[in-house]
């Protein structure tokens, strides 16, 4: 599904122009990555899940084209455990 798609269904379901459903879903998606950029940002959503920010630690790691090792940066990742809805759903 592509967030057209999905502004478009959101409209839909909710009886409302599908301006106003981008602008919530923007809305949304901004509030999560503001929440996840501080330090121990977190986000859940009941039944749905948890977005979870998670330091990955600085390692090595090997091209696949040439076979020679690399170093590769520590870098934060955002991590999402699937809630009890959500995974009884799938």
């Amino acid at each position: 599904m592509t967030k057209a798609e999905l502004v478009e269904k959101m409209a839909q379901d909710a009886g409302v122009t599908k301006l106003t459903a981008a602008k919530a879903l923007d809305s949304f998606m901004d509030s999560v990555i503001k929440t996840l950029k501080k330090k121990d940002g977190k986000v859940t959503l009941v039944g749905f899940g948890t977005f979870t920010k998670v330091k990955r630690k600085a390692r090595t790691g090997r091209n696949p084209q040439t076979g020679e090792s690399m170093k590769i940066k520590a870098c934060n990742v955002v991590k999402f455990k699937p809630g009890k809805n959500l995974k009884e759903a799938v």
